[in-house]
């Protein structure tokens, strides 16, 4: 993630850049500073998870009540100092970034198939440094912090810019991640989550100041070095020829760097010493080999201007602006404006510190000293224009989107956006709710809602401050999202689940009909389990049907949603075109109005009618209400893969079965000491598909209403993975009920219980569920049984062998 070749640089040519931080002397620092405003650290939880998944175990499908006590623990310790935490996660993945996220899930799938390899050969779980994160733990870290309650968000676009933005526009004493973009972004301080010693809370910040002193650059400049070199939106070798000529024409390379760290120095120095002198009087494609990817490169560029901030390095002015509020802020930058350009201020303090825009005034860069001082963050500036513009105008302000379409290759380009004028959203599972948390401020960043289908957004084509460029110079047209969606209001809906991360897919498939699904621990070898992508597609599809409500008439003249699940033999090139799947509901399939508005007490059996409708399972829903909590969701997800994979068989079911009931009774101590005999790759892969349908089971409660209680299929409390894992191993060899409940006789009746259930329902689907035929065990009758049928073999050839004998006697 981030800029290439950053990370490397800073941790080997410049670790002057990094300096050691304690945590707790900061936020007494910030309490002296700011009486009565609380410390905040704004954290990239997606950059966090392989920080916070310790247990040692992670093949086995995830072990979840060890995860959920590590996450515990971690936001003890910074509320036990006054620290709040703010935790944001990946809402939906740009269409910029979808090539190198596809590079990456390619990357992981060569991954995955090592490790099957290795547990094949070795019968065990490889080391860490082939660690990967168990299925689904995004996804459920969102509900463990929320259940912990943390203030937990989901964004609607690439997470790292909300985070950078929701840090600069709330005073927030940093930013806690692991993602060199946060060196670019003109925000609060940046610091290491892999550096941070929980017991001590020291951690490494990453000073972007210092990074500027030893690249000769300003912070202003930082963006364009970054897609210089490469980023999540512009593919490194796009300007490869351009680095390597800079390199050729470097005159201080120095002997002792490596390559990267040569390249990124010979690139600083052409900005500072070619590109700042015609800075405002050229633009960047006459000074850089942009080609066809000049739209690219600027919205590469723009998308690290947060909020409120303009680039010295955008000379041309956007031929149109679309503004969703009523302050029209300009991005781009003329001879006569430079002194504009607005910087981080601090919101109370109302202190303003210019941006470089005179590559002769550089004199005044100094230190970074204190990360909270970023009222004082020295700057390079013309020292005729030390005009101070505010950046923080306050919590009415109103400031908008501007975007283009470059003419050819018809990407969408987003500058920037503001925030709403109402800068608290309401913090609530019920999003009818009025009443309002005052300690939620998320900044809801419109780049990728609805545009002109809500009566709030108002398109402003035009703006007299606004000098309008002839459109030949960039080639740019407006280009208005289109959501899958007409209701505003439902959408509204939709989205305030979403960002309140209460929900799942929801609104992606709403809003884009567009949604993605990371590797799964899948063995591409094994032919006998279909992908979790296929098993779990039906249930999608219906989904479908009841989100796009235009398609529950006529489902063949529905837009397909695409879906980039990645499965074995999927080299996603393009997205898989999944139309929805009319499903029957009694009395009718209800509108979403009835399912998420109506509070009466009868429509939550509508809800729950819905729901199973998905599944499929209408007519087991008798035997499912009979079930207790938690296993009602567990049991309806059994009896869907068993339906919808006819190669597992009883054993399956009894470990499935087992786990869930032993779990209920395990300490967090006794799970981490629990160690299966060996890894066995089919239970991997069961763990996995199971954790799979866990989340699916999010994505249709929440698309019904919310029927059941999320904690009741939240992994933590029906799933372990080395649990599940010992009761297949046992179950696979023939152990008894009674073995692999551990002597417990009150689990046997549940356990009965519970089979009955999952079996009757399958058999109303035509599905009879059967064991596998054991050739030997620990037992010793089972040892006995099978030297018997040796000696019997033996037998039936030694009497073949007499007849013969006697039949054809030898000539003497």
């Amino acid at each position: 993630m981030g800029v290439r070749g950053l990370q490397g640089f800073v941790g080997s040519t410049c670790p002057h850049i990094c300096t050691v931080v304690n945590f707790k002397e900061l936020a007494e620092h910030h309490r002296s500073k700011y009486p009565g405003c609380t410390p905040t650290i704004v954290v990239d939880a997606m950059c966090c998870l392989r920080y916070w998944y310790t247990p040692d175990s992670w093949i086995c499908g995830g072990q979840w009540r060890e995860y959920f006590s590590a996450l515990r623990d971690f936001v003890k310790t910074f509320t036990a100092v006054g620290i709040k935490l703010i935790f944001f996660f990946d809402g939906m993945v740009e269409q910029d970034k979808r090539d190198e996220w596809v590079k990456r899930r390619l990357k992981n799938n060569r991954e995955i198939s090592r490790i099957f390899h290795y547990i094949k050969s070795h019968k065990e779980q490889p080391g860490r440094n082939m660690f990967f994160i168990p299925s689904g733990l995004a996804v459920f870290t969102r509900f463990a912090l929320k259940t912990l309650g943390q203030e937990t968000l989901c964004s609607l676009q690439e997470a790292d810019y909300e985070v950078a933005s929701y840090g600069l526009q709330h005073n927030c004493l940093g930013i806690l991640g692991e993602d060199t973009d946060y060196l670019i972004y003109d925000t609060c301080p940046y610091f290491s989550i892999s550096e941070l010693c929980l017991e001590s809370l020291d951690t490494i910040m990453l000073c972007r100041e210092k990074l500027c002193e030893s690249l000769g650059l300003c912070v202003a400049d930082l963006p364009l070095l970054a897609c210089l070199l490469g980023n999540d939106i512009i593919p490194e070798g796009m300007f490869e020829s351009f680095r390597y000529k800079c390199l050729s024409s470097y005159t201080s390379v120095k002997e002792n760097f490596d390559k990267k760290g040569n390249i990124i120095l010979a690139v600083s120095d052409h900005i500072s010493k070619v590109l700042h002198l015609y800075q405002g009087e050229k633009k960047l494609e006459e000074l850089l080999p942009l080609g066809p990817n000049k739209a690219l490169f600027y919205k590469g560029m723009a998308s690290y201007l947060l909020p409120g901030q303009k680039s010295p390095w955008f000379f041309q002015k956007p031929k149109n602006v679309i503004t969703l509020d009523k302050q029209v802020i300009s991005m781009s930058s003329d001879p006569e404006s430079r002194q504009e350009v607005p910087m981080c201020t601090d919101p109370e303090s109302r202190q303003e510190a210019p941006m470089c825009t005179d590559p002769e005034s550089r004199q005044e860069v100094s230190m970074c000293t204190d990360p909270e001082s970023r009222q004082e963050v020295p700057m390079c500036t013309d020292p005729e224009s030390r005009q101070e513009v505010p950046m923080c105008t306050g919590p009415e302000s109103r400031q908008e989107v501007l975007m283009w379409t470059d003419s050819e290759s018809r990407q969408e380009i987003i500058m920037y956006t503001g925030h709403e004028s109402k800068q608290e959203v309401p913090v609530c599972t019920d999003p009818i709710s009025k009443q309002e948390d005052s300690m939620c401020t998320h900044p809801e960043i419109n780049q990728k809602l609805p545009i002109a289908t809500d009566p709030e957004f108002k398109l402003i084509c035009t703006n007299p401050e606004i000098k309008q460029e002839d459109p030949a110079n960039m080639g740019l047209e407006i280009k208005q999202q289109v959501t899958m969606v007409s209701d505003t209001e439902i959408l509204k809906v939709a989205r305030a689940h979403h960002v309140q991360a209460e929900s799942y897919l929801v609104y992606n498939i709403m809003s884009s009909g567009e949604i993605e699904c990371s590797n799964t621990l899948e063995d591409e070898l094994d032919q006998a389990l279909p992908s979790q992508a296929f098993i779990y597609r039906p249930i999608r599809q219906r989904v479908y049907s009841l989100l796009l409500e235009n398609c529950q008439d006529v489902a063949s003249t529905c837009p397909a949603v695409k879906e980039w699940f990645v499965y074995p033999g999927n080299p996603l090139r393009h997205p898989d075109l999944v139309r929805p799947l009319q499903m029957t509901v009694p009395g009718g399939t209800p509108s979403l109005r009835i399912l998420w508005l109506n509070q009466e007490p009868e429509i939550q059996v509508r809800r729950l009618d819905t729901l199973l409708a998905c599944f499929n399972l209408a007519s087991s829903r008798e035997e499912l209400q009979a079930v207790e909590s938690p296993f009602q969701a567990l049991c309806c997800l059994l009896i869907y893969l068993f339906v919808q994979v006819d190669t597992l068989c009883l054993e399956d079911l009894h470990a499935f079965i087992a786990q869930a009931l032993c779990l209920q009774g395990k300490s967090t101590s006794q799970l981490v000491n629990l160690q299966p005999d060996y890894i066995n790759s089919r239970a991997v892969q069961l763990g996995s598909l199971l954790v799979r349908g866990l989340t699916t089971l999010v994505l249709v409660n929440s698309a019904c209403g919310f029927p059941w209680k999320m904690s009741d299929f939240m992994p933590w409390n029906v799933f372990d993975g080395k649990l599940f894992h010992q009761k297949y191993l046992q179950s696979e060899k023939g152990y008894a009920v009674e073995v692999l409940l551990e002597q417990n006789r009150s689990r046997l009746t549940k356990f009965h219980n519970l089979k009955a259930v999952v079996c009757k329902a399958c058999m109303k689907e035509n599905r009879r569920i059967t064991g596998r035929v054991h050739w030997g065990s620990h037992h010793a009758d089972n040892k006995c049984g099978l030297l018997l049928r040796f000696l019997c073999v033996d037998l039936v050839l030694s009497l073949l062998h007499a007849v013969l004998c006697s039949a054809f006697p030898l000539s003497t």
